[in-house]
């Protein structure tokens, strides 16, 4: 997982951003592993208790599963209610807007960001999805 922390954002939101991007990019498939409190502590140089936070997140999702004798693994990404769907971007969609607007884009040059953004998170080929 690349993580890559940038000033003025917690640590938690960055890194469970970066862990939902690795499951919808396909980094991560379901049912795979995912690193334990400790080993994300240690390699991506951050506090455990920071750690633990994320990955209890991250189950209370529903993007990972806790399993006895095995670990945390990856689970199938959860699917959001259509009202849900639309209210969790709300707050997004208007800051990107509002930063497109900051920097002189136009709704075409917009969604052009968005469609490429979207092109490059497309999952390989042959992966199930839901």
């Amino acid at each position: 997982m690349r993580f890559a922390l940038r000033p003025g954002q917690s640590i938690f939101d960055q890194l469970v951003f970066a862990a939902k991007k690795a499951f919808i990019s396909g980094e991560f498939q379901p049912g795979q592993t995912f690193p334990s409190v400790r080993t994300l502590a240690a390699e991506l140089k951050i506090h455990p208790n920071t750690a633990h936070k994320a990955v209890q997140y991250l189950i209370q999702e529903g993007w990972l599963e806790a399993r006895p004798g095995i670990g945390t693994v990856v689970a199938d990404p959860p699917v959001a209610r259509a009202l849900d769907r639309k209210r969790l971007l709300q707050r997004e969609v208007e800051q990107l807007v509002v930063e497109g607007k900051r920097v002189g884009l136009d709704l075409a040059e917009l969604v052009q960001a968005i469609e490429s953004q979207w092109a490059k998170l497309e999952r390989p080929l042959g992966v199930n999805r839901k």
